[in-house]
């Protein structure tokens, strides 16, 4: 089965070319063709290609046209039967796209499979797998219940594939004819839940989501800091969810997933408060940034952070001010 690789840039050059390094290290018996789509970032790596990676097939996008739309643009060069959707900030370790092109192979109904991903110090990513998005799961965004899914059922410790349902954008393998069946990803989608909106339809149109624990990645953006807070991530996270709800389940979803993210805002802000009360250095930094975030999170279940609706709507063409930001 010929393979084709999609990679979508954006200001990650460098992580870009550890990710093809580790492509010709781990796929050479394979000869995949590889496209890679810069997203309007013009951050020098159309030169490091034609110099280092002559073989890559280079797209640029004269824009910032999205995730979603620029992995649409770059698959009409795709040529391969399979086809595997990655970050740049990933890098494949040996076998992992054996593992994911044999389950594609051995597997009819298979419309996604994901790989293993893990932070550079080795620990796991619970966000490579989970539930679809539902108003109550997205609304209490905790890591006491990714770890519990993840503890049930010997999934952590499993060594062959299993039935899930979503898997993380950072590595999605696939089969090309599947991907232009569907219409590619949702254009709708600027940036966040494009991949858990592809996982739905998956499911909808009949086929199955797998992860492939043999097939293991490192995902290099997928670690998190619990004293550094973006007003912007957070709250496009959100808008793009409720987006994901409104397209998929209606308004009432939707309706319900803000009402969600109000009710669990303000808990975690009275929780973080009273635990912040005599608390010291890193506690108190991380305290903080909670409060921060939940607090931004909680204005936008009402309505006080239009910006962002605007920003989604307009797909990433509206301005967002500093004051926006800030306020």
């Amino acid at each position: 089965m010929k393979l084709s690789i999609l990679i979508v840039n954006w200001n990650s050059k460098d992580y870009l070319r550890a990710c093809l390094e580790s492509i010709r290290r781990t796929c050479a018996d394979l000869s995949p063709q590889v496209v890679v789509v810069d997203g309007g970032s013009f951050d020098g790596c159309a030169e490091m290609l034609a110099a280092d990676f002559p073989e890559v097939e280079f797209v640029q996008s004269q824009d910032n046209i999205g995730f979603g739309r620029s992995n649409n643009l770059g698959f009409q060069r795709v040529t391969g039967e399979a086809l595997l959707l990655l970050n740049p900030d990933t890098e494949l370790q040996p076998g992992a796209v054996d593992a994911l092109l044999a389950g594609l192979q051995q597997v009819p109904d298979a419309g996604l499979l994901g790989a293993r991903l893990l932070n550079m110090d080795g620990g796991l990513q619970f966000a490579a797998v989970h539930p679809l998005p539902t108003p109550w799961n997205a609304a209490m965004d905790s890591d006491w219940l990714r770890h519990r899914w993840w503890n049930r059922k010997g999934r952590l410790s499993a060594t062959a594939s299993f039935e899930v349902e979503a898997i993380s954008g950072a590595c999605m393998m696939m089969r090309a004819g599947t991907f232009c069946e569907l219409g590619g990803f949702d254009p709708r989608y600027f940036m966040y839940a494009e991949d858990m909106d592809l996982c739905f339809r998956i499911h909808k149109s009949g086929l199955r989501v797998f992860h492939v624990p043999q097939a293991v990645v490192i995902h290099h953006g997928g670690g998190s800091s619990s004293t550094h807070f973006s007003k912007f991530a957070e709250v496009m996270i959100r808008e793009a969810l409720d987006f994901y709800f409104r397209s998929n389940h209606g308004r009432i979803h939707s309706c319900l997933y803000r009402v969600l993210i109000f009710l669990s805002a303000v808990s975690r802000i009275t929780t973080r408060w009273l635990r912040g009360l005599g608390a010291h250095g890193q506690a108190r930094a991380s305290g903080r940034a909670s409060i921060l975030k939940w607090w931004t999170l909680l204005r936008w279940s009402i309505g006080l952070e239009r910006w962002a609706a605007d920003w989604f709507r307009s797909g990433g063409k509206t301005a967002v001010t500093q004051k926006a930001l800030a306020s």
